[in-house]
């Protein structure tokens, strides 16, 4: 149970899914101050305390796994790099305006424990019998929501995919379809780096694809050497669709087998070295398809909900036994603005379009064959199932698929290229000596 704290409060800290994992701080070691400041970010302070939590977060997450660790120096760093740049993210929403409710808060609290299996007091219980505060918890909380939406801030304004766009990639030669599941290590090149910066990254790569060559295991290269946010995770990239890649990293995976280490690949931020771990293959799409069409009554000003229920019986009535024509009826009365116009008609839809109320009456009717009348958020409704089909969206499902991976991509980039402007504009200080890098200094010096 403590494991799973642990990663959770570095997930949020480092802006990672939630993986729902229980804290085990570590303490200090004697000789290190407890609440020292580590790091000066613009107007804000990372305590010891903080670095300290984290740091053993990590550690308790990789309990029995020690080996897969870098040393305690660069892991401290790493970590401090991740607390820098919650912090900046966390600064910036402030300054867009972003707030983040008590009530958002407590249903975030409400998931944690739920994916615990635990309630909410249990949850509370299990944080401060681990030496934690639960308001700290509930803060790192609230700093990852903040984070996500300042990330849908950023790509909703930076990121649009039009139909051209849609239409190139699939007719392109080099448009890949299936999935792959994926590990990288990337080594960075500082922005505006010399050639001597360059030939630096490019001595580290090379030092990681020699490890590899000897047989270190992908997963703890990853975690020793890249400097990507996801290396405390052992690169792991999840499942990919090969049209989300940039193009250069799918021409070089789909020459790849299972397990198959690539070469080392130059991208704009720096260099890369893949793993693939695993791939498929995408299928047909069947889907059912339901033809219907509705009357919908709703409470106004000048209808009560009781004399809405109660229209909604004397029209399903005027179908049924009277045998009234259900568009006409639907033209006159219903209030459904998309539908109304056209006797009620829905056309072809899968069978969720409508919601989750309308599908579970669809189920439980028969071609022809009319419901009685059934409440949903909207209103009261009289719904008839006209027919059932079974339509191929392949085609639909992958221009769907594409327009996502084209956004996903241009997502990915605008926010990357997104946290480095704001960490490069930043004043950051590293008042550790021994936790100082170049790029620290440079980004001092330069908020100076």
């Amino acid at each position: 149970m403590k494991q799973t704290i642990a990663l959770l409060l570095f997930a949020l800290a480092s802006m990672l899914p939630v993986h729902a994992q229980l804290l085990n701080q570590t303490a200090p070691s004697a000789n290190q101050p407890l609440d020292r400041i580590v790091a000066v970010v613009n107007e804000d302070v990372i305590l010891q305390s903080e670095l300290n939590e984290a740091v053993g977060s990590i550690q308790q997450q990789y309990a029995g796994q020690s080996q897969q660790l870098p040393p305690m120096d660069v892991l401290q760093k790493q970590v401090l790099d991740r607390l820098i740049l919650m912090r900046l993210q966390t600064q910036k929403a402030q300054d867009q305006g972003i707030h983040v409710s008590s009530q958002d808060v407590d249903q975030a609290v409400e998931g944690v424990a739920q994916q615990n299996k635990l309630t909410s007091d249990q949850l509370r219980a299990e944080v401060e019998r681990s030496g934690s505060s639960f308001a700290d918890f509930r803060q790192q909380l609230a700093d990852q929501i903040t984070v996500q939406r300042l990330h849908q801030s950023v790509v909703r304004d930076a990121v649009t995919v039009t139909d051209s766009e849609i239409n190139n990639l699939l007719s392109s030669p080099s448009y890949k379809a299936g999935e792959v599941h994926m590990a990288h290590i990337q080594i960075s090149i500082p922005g505006g780096a010399d050639a001597a910066a360059i030939q630096a990254s490019q001595a580290k790569v090379e030092t990681v694809l020699a490890a590899l060559k000897d047989g270190m295991d992908f997963n703890a290269a990853a975690i020793r050497y890249s400097d990507a946010s996801d290396a405390l995770d052992g690169g792991d990239l999840g499942w990919r669709r090969m049209d989300e890649m940039p193009p250069a990293f799918a021409d070089t995976i789909a020459s790849m087998k299972t397990g198959d280490v690539s070469p080392a690949l130059r991208g704009p931020t720096g260099f890369h070295i893949l793993k693939l771990i695993d791939q498929r293959k995408t299928s047909r799409t069947m889907v059912t398809e339901f033809h219907a069409r509705q009357i919908l009554i709703k409470p106004s000003e000048l209808i009560t909900p009781a004399q809405a229920e109660q229209k909604a019986e004397d029209l399903y009535k005027r179908i049924v036994d009277k045998h009234e024509d259900f568009a006409k009826l639907a033209k006159e009365n219903s209030k459904d603005d998309t539908t109304a116009n056209l006797g009620g008609d829905m056309g072809w839809f899968p069978q969720d379009a409508w919601g989750a109320t309308i599908a579970a009456q669809l189920n439980q009717l028969k071609d022809k064959q009319v419901s009685q009348p059934f409440q949903s958020e909207a209103g009261w409704h009289i719904l008839e199932r006209l027919g059932t089909r079974e339509s191929d969206m392949t085609d639909q499902l992958e221009r769907d698929q594409a327009r996502q991976a084209i956004g996903t991509r241009k997502a990915e980039q605008a926010y990357n290229d997104f946290l480095r402007d704001i960490r490069a504009n930043a004043y950051i200080d590293i008042l550790v000596p021994e936790l100082r890098s170049e790029d620290d200094q440079k980004s001092s010096s330069n908020g100076a």
